[in-house]
């Protein structure tokens, strides 16, 4: 082949893309770009920003976002030792349920209650608890009632495949008031 000949089908891009990969320079570049260039921020542990709509953090080293439910999460997901006594939190049925509600492992549960029975503050200590409880159920109830009295009424698909319209449904003032009752007497309750 001749030199021209070659020219043609190379450009100069090309040979020095292979000459960079025989001599092993595989990561040099062969052409110079010019445009826009994003600028980056560099974040670091525990940063958190605000890019695209969404909120962002950086944990253990790598970029997460933070949503709404992320303390809910926190809440639910049980840590592998417990920040009180930092033993190992198995996942036992006795640990998942403490953890929710008091923030440590069963066992430091079991003690912290022995210590107050000792003392003489579990009495407050488990009204507290019951009283929480309550408060609660009676939020969950309110927000039942409330669903109850401002309901419209739809049509629904039955099982059949029938379309069902409950738009006539009238509610029962009576009803009404007997809930209204029963909350405010829930309210009133001291454990």
């Amino acid at each position: 082949m001749s030199e021209s000949r070659l020219n043609k089908e190379f450009s100069e891009r090309d040979i020095q893309r292979m000459r960079n990969i025989v001599s092993g320079n595989t990561a040099e570049r062969t052409r110079v770009q010019a445009g826009y260039q994003k600028q980056t921020i560099e974040h670091s542990e525990g940063d958190v920003w605000e890019e695209s709509g969404k909120t962002w953090t950086i944990k253990n080293g790598i970029k997460q976002t933070i949503t709404k439910h992320d303390k809910l999460r926190e809440m639910v997901n049980m840590p592998l030792k417990c920040p009180e006594c930092e033993r190992a939190m198995k996942a036992t049925k006795l640990n998942k349920k403490m953890w929710p509600i008091h923030g440590k492992c069963f066992d430091c549960v079991v003690e912290y209650e022995t210590h107050l029975k000792a003392t003489g503050g579990y009495e407050e200590y488990a009204k507290k608890l019951m009283n929480a409880n309550k408060d609660s159920f009676v939020k969950d109830y309110e927000q039942a009632v409330e669903a109850y009295m401002n309901y419209t009424g739809d049509t629904f698909m039955s099982e059949d495949g029938d379309l069902e319209n409950w738009s006539k449904v009238k509610l029962n003032p009576e009803v009404i008031k007997t809930l209204k009752d029963n909350i405010k007497q829930l309210k009133e309750l001291e454990l």
